[in-house]
């Protein structure tokens, strides 16, 4: 693109402004496109004329109410992208609106509107199809290989194998799976798959995945779990050694606000309490979270959390015993 002397935009670069423009807001007068281009109105008329000639239905209207429109449908020209390229591009702004990119998924989710909109049709079925095989809860931040991701979310659109190298036990094996859903944490992309190997459901890191690549050979689908649930509750509890189960009496959204997505699954119990599910190295460690979040709250399972419960209680009794008011104390000063 050239750009004129005097800091003003070359012709191309204004037309690809214009049409920017265009996609963002439903209708502009000649005035306000004028005044935002920094060009005479006679100029933007000719502008105007040149996205027609490309193909851009772009519509007019005089008088009061009058203004610029981009028309939609199949007079808008396909996108200059093969289908790899289209695929690709998809894939990495279907990670953006995740939240891999912190602060870019609202531009990311506008930039995927655009592209819908100009995608051919053939085109535009793959990459729906491939958005469908991206589930989120919370918001990504640990970015990955787009092209990683790329090949994973085809393999669940296509319903074919996949095989990558997965640490395990202090070694990394090849693992061979029937790939069912991407899921995007608050922290980190997760594959929610049928491991061939183990015959069950497991959720991999996709930042540990080596050697990633998808077979041909195609699998029926099997019944399968909410994969965002699954997922989050696999990071929150399963991992850990210790999980317990606690009856918060607060309204679940108010728990949700308080607790990162990954470190516990927050069930609605009726509008004033919920079921908190979290996992720690230690039973002591859960209950603290729990207990910080300031609510009444009972505890559930495992058994000998009763048991932990009553001797906190009673460290920190007596922690407090000794300070002014406490009982066996000094009176409080004053």
């Amino acid at each position: 693109m050239v750009v004129a002397s005097g800091g003003e935009l070359g012709t191309t670069e204004r037309v690809l402004t214009l049409l920017g423009l265009l996609q963002q807001r439903r209708v502009w007068t000649g005035v306000e496109l004028a005044d935002r281009l920094r060009v005479t109105a006679r100029t933007v008329r000719r502008d105007v004329e040149r996205l027609r000639v490309l193909g851009y239905p772009v519509h007019g209207g005089q008088g009061v109410g009058g203004g610029y429109r981009l028309g939609a449908g199949q007079e808008v020209p396909p996108l200059l992208l093969d289908d790899e390229e289209a695929i690709a591009t998809a894939v990495s702004l279907l990670a953006g609106a995740g939240g891999a990119v912190a602060g870019a998924g609202e531009a990311a989710l506008r930039a995927l509107t655009k592209l819908d909109r100009v995608l051919p049709a053939r085109l535009r079925h793959e990459v729906r199809a491939l958005s469908g095989s991206v589930e989120f809860f919370g918001r990504g931040r640990t970015p990955v290989d787009p092209e990683v991701v790329m090949t994973l979310a085809g393999a669940c659109r296509d319903e074919v194998e996949a095989g990558f190298d997965y640490p395990s036990g202090g070694e990394v094996r090849r693992r061979r799976v029937e790939p069912y859903r991407l899921v995007a944490s608050d922290r980190r992309w997760y594959l929610l798959a049928y491991d061939l190997d183990r015959d069950g459901w497991r959720s991999f890191r996709v930042d540990r995945m080596t050697g990633v690549s998808a077979r041909t050979w195609r699998f029926r689908p099997r019944a399968a779990p909410d994969a965002a649930a699954y997922v989050q509750e696999g990071v929150a509890s399963r991992v850990y050694a210790h999980q317990a189960r606690f009856l918060v009496h607060a309204p679940a959204d108010t728990v949700r606000a308080q607790i990162p997505p990954s470190a516990a699954v927050v069930h609605p119990r009726g509008d004033d309490r919920c079921e908190v599910v979290s996992g720690g190295g230690s039973l002591d460690y859960v209950l603290m979270h729990v207990a910080l979040l300031g609510h009444d709250f009972e505890a559930i399972a495992p058994p000998e959390l009763g048991a932990r419960c009553r001797e906190l209680a009673g460290r920190l009794a007596a922690a407090g015993a000794a300070l002014p008011g406490g009982p066996g104390g000094d009176p409080t000063p004053g």
